[in-house]
């Protein structure tokens, strides 16, 4: 239960940072609702448990293969970024509005994990949080690296969920020239996080 509940905080206090996947959660939540918002959450926060579990079970081919890797790794993940931000820039509030079918939700949830997962310098971080509160690598302490794992999830889940309610407050708040405001501001913050990724390889 200790390893679970550190695994809370720590995954509640990786996701809390606003960065491009924060933005994308406020914004889709503005645009299509809660859910929408959410489930771009919960894609980030399950490529951030994939990574936690590689770190806390020490799977080390994977972690090399990604490691050795991870500059063409980062090269797509900036690209798709700056891609995010151009069509967030561009779109349209009334048809964002409009697309808020379920049949988006799969989408919503692909694009945030696979920006999260194209950042191998995760699975460092994790590695050395990991290591410094006591996640092994032997057969007596994969049970302890599970709970924390879990425990990740749900922190990073929960914050999700907190950022998307908030936000699905306010919603109602905002009319067409604002949304549209907010797409154009959200488009240029995706931009600069997809240049700063680029030039940071």
């Amino acid at each position: 239960m200790l390893f679970l509940i550190k695994g809370i905080v720590l995954g509640f206090s990786i996701a809390a940072p606003v960065g491009p996947i924060g933005i994308l959660c406020i914004r889709r939540t503005l645009s299509k609702g809660m859910v929408n918002g959410f489930i771009s959450g919960l894609g980030a926060a399950t490529a951030d448990s994939i990574y936690g579990l590689i770190a806390a079970l020490g799977i080390s081919a994977v972690s090399t293969f990604l490691a050795d890797h991870q500059f063409y790794l980062r090269l797509s993940g900036g690209i798709f970024i700056l891609y995010l931000g151009y069509i967030t820039f561009k779109s349209i509030p009334a048809e964002a509005a409009a697309g808020t079918s379920s049949n988006r939700l799969p989408s919503a949830f692909a694009s945030t994990f696979f920006l999260t997962i194209t950042n191998p310098i995760t699975i460092m971080s994790f590695a050395a949080v990991f290591a410094g509160i006591g996640v092994g690598t032997t057969d007596e302490t994969y049970i302890s690296s599970l709970f924390l794992v879990i425990g990740v999830f749900t922190g990073s889940s929960l914050w999700w969920l907190f950022l998307s309610a908030m936000i699905n407050v306010l919603r109602h708040k905002f009319d067409q020239k604002q949304l549209k405001l907010v797409n154009q501001l959200s488009g240029l913050l995706l931009t600069g996080f997809g240049i700063f990724s680029l030039i940071s390889i």
